[in-house]
């Protein structure tokens, strides 16, 4: 009997270790590609992952809404999410801020667009909003692009909030 208990007890202990490994999100997906396991369930997982990627930058009334790429720099941005920071003007197509720990920026794309683009200066530590055009530097690495909101990023002044969209 006490074999008996002892084996039951076991397996119930490792029953809870792998349900609490994985997370609600993961559950959700894995039944869904489990339910349907048809071309749509992998629709439902890219979109997941898209829209997991977008971050909204927050100040005053106004928000503006960037897609990241998917790269090592990127990661090492949302990894410090959520964040309060103040934004700093600098030159004329540009404004800064510096997030509280250094990005990784091994393997990630160099920044190569204008307007709009979300990207990392390497030397200085600082995360680059572009409101203007700009030239290519080695240093210069693109963290994403605006989504939403590009009007608006000339507008950014103050202590803003950045975020994960939240999904209505």
């Amino acid at each position: 009997m006490k074999k008996l208990l002892s084996i039951f007890m076991s397996l119930c202990a490792l029953f809870l270790l792998t349900a609490c490994a994985k997370n609600e999100e993961s559950i959700q997906i894995e039944t869904a590609i489990q339910e349907t396991g048809d071309q749509t369930s992998n629709t439902i997982l890219e979109s997941e992952e898209i829209s997991m990627r977008q971050i909204s930058v927050k100040w005053n009334d106004k928000h503006v809404i960037y897609e990241l790429n998917d790269s090592p720099i990127s990661t090492s941005l949302m990894e410090q999410l959520p964040l309060t920071v103040e934004i700093e003007n600098y030159s004329t197509n540009e404004k800064i801020f510096y997030p509280p720990e250094k990005l990784d920026a091994r393997d990630s794309p160099l920044a190569k667009g204008g307007i709009g683009t979300l990207a990392y200066y390497e030397p200085w530590g600082d995360v680059v909003f572009f409101y203007g055009d700009f030239r290519e530097n080695s240093s210069l690495f693109e963290l994403g692009k605006v989504a939403s909101g590009e009007e608006m990023i000339c507008e950014m002044t103050g202590t803003m909030t950045i975020d994960f969209v939240q999904e209505s």
